[in-house]
């Protein structure tokens, strides 16, 4: 069965740093394109950064340019955002994303 997993959400200080984790199960993730979205209730979902599958070519967000990396494990079959300098503005549920198939996304709260 093809499934993402997300961890690594909580609450942090403005200014702090988390890292997420995406493992993907039931298929190979390094195949695939892989992509961080974020949800803010009554906002719409944005695409946060993205790794390609060839190359490793990143895309992110102009808002977490500079402040938050993309990278993947091939060996453990996850995929990274590291999130520095995180600012109130970061609080959203974040999920990771290949087609159609997405996670149940992590909490990431951030206070002022």
């Amino acid at each position: 069965q093809v499934q993402l997993g997300e961890s690594g959400g909580g609450l942090v200080h403005s200014g702090g740093s988390l890292r997420l984790s995406c493992t993907a199960s039931g298929f190979r993730a390094n195949d695939y394109h892989i992509a961080w979205f974020r949800r803010v209730p009554g906002k719409q979902r944005e695409a946060v950064s993205c790794i390609s599958s060839h190359d490793g070519t990143t895309y992110y967000h102009d808002s977490v340019k500079e402040r938050f990396t993309i990278s993947r494990d091939n060996a453990r079959n996850t995929v990274y955002l590291q999130m520095n300098s995180l600012e109130p503005d970061d609080t959203a549920a974040y999920y990771c994303n290949v087609y159609n198939v997405w996670g149940k996304g992590t909490l990431v709260t951030v206070s002022s």
